[in-house]
Order: structure tokens, then sequence, then C-alpha cells
């Protein structure tokens, strides 16, 4: 069995990962390797600060690991939140309103009024670092994939369903008439930006 570290604690993002890749990969938790300090996000980028998660844990615990980040990335704020999506509200100075979601989207909400360019989208990306050779990807080193899942949509004006996390209950994906939030888990794990990437890690990590 293949063993291979997801960088995270998140039970949730663990057990979903598990299960698409399945018997044939044992996958640990930071914790399971006995991680526990915080492992630095410092990129200005999705990429970055995946790669950097992934290399960190490589290097000093020897393992195979893939780690994500995600973001919110609206047209109309040229990109914005994006890296910053979990702390968009604390930028303005607040630290006790980090990971707020409900200063988040209070934030966002507000940023929109009278714009009416609400398109956005979801990106997830996910980098795998190996200790095995791998095919060698454009711009890549031979122990480095990227991994990218996106889901495009827009900002609704008013917040809408209960279920999801985060931006879910002002976000509409593209082809719905509801939110990630109004659409339950069970849709939004279906086509998801980290679903779609995870997936994508699933078919590679598979076919080697």
């Amino acid at each position: 069995m293949y063993k291979i570290v997801f960088a995270t604690n998140n039970q949730h993002k663990l057990e979903e990962i598990r299960s698409i890749l399945g018997e044939d990969f044992e996958v640990l938790s930071l914790s399971d390797i006995g991680c526990h300090e915080d492992i630095p996000e410092t990129s200005d980028t999705l990429e970055g600060n995946a790669m950097q998660k992934a290399q960190y844990v490589f290097d000093k615990y020897g393992y195979a690991c893939f780690a994500d980040d995600t973001g919110l990335e609206v047209e109309a704020l040229g990109g914005e939140p994006g890296i910053y999506s979990a702390r968009y509200a604390a930028l303005d100075g607040d630290d006790s309103i980090s990971h707020d979601s409900e200063a988040n989207m209070a934030k966002l909400l507000r940023k929109l009024k009278g714009i009416e360019n609400r398109k956005a989208r979801f990106r997830t990306v996910i980098a795998l670092i190996t200790n095995n050779p791998l095919p060698i990807g454009e711009g890549m080193g031979e122990r480095l994939q990227l991994f990218e899942g996106i889901v495009n949509g827009s900002i609704i004006k008013e917040r809408r369903g209960v279920e999801g996390f985060g931006y879910d209950p002002i976000f509409q994906p593209e082809g719905y008439d509801k939110t990630f939030a109004e659409l339950g888990n069970e849709v939004k794990n279906q086509i998801s930006h980290r679903a779609r990437a995870v997936q994508k890690l699933a078919d590679y990590l598979k076919s080697y």
C-alpha cells in the first residue's frame, strides 16, 4: 500500500480523499505523522501556497505529500478575494473576524453593491510532491505536479441556503438556479472546484 500525506487535519476532506483513492493508498493526515506546527502560507498565489505546504511536509517528514489551497475570484474586483478568501474581512484591520464567513460575505456584497457584473469562480489548486519519479509536466520538476479544479458562477445579491460554509450562500454555480448552500453538500461535492481537482489527482495517482 502506498503511503501519502494530505497536508490537512480536516476530517471531511480526509474521508472524501480516502474514499476516492481507495485501498491502494494509505492517506495520512498531518496529525498522523506528528506534524502539529503551523505550516507557512506566504505565497501570493494559490499554486504557491499549495506547493509551500506540500514541500514543507516532504522536506521535514520525508513523505510523499499533497496540499490544497482554494480561493473565490470575483471578476469585477480583479480576482478578489483570491488567496485572502478565508480572512477577507480581517484585511481591514480587525483580526477578530479572521475566518468569519458572515463578515467575509458582508464585505464582498458591500464591494459589489451597484455593480452589474457578478461573475465569479471558485478555484482549487492541489500540489503533489512525491519521492518517486513522475512524468515531467510542463514547467515542473520530476516530483511536482499541480491539479486545478474550477467552478464558474456568479455572486447573488442576498444570502440563500443554510448548508455548506464560507461563501456558499452567495455563490450560484453556472447551470444551476440555486446557491451551493441551497444545493446541499451531496450535490456540491460532486460538482465543486475541490472535487474536480481531487478527481484529477486521483486519476493521476492511480495511473502510475
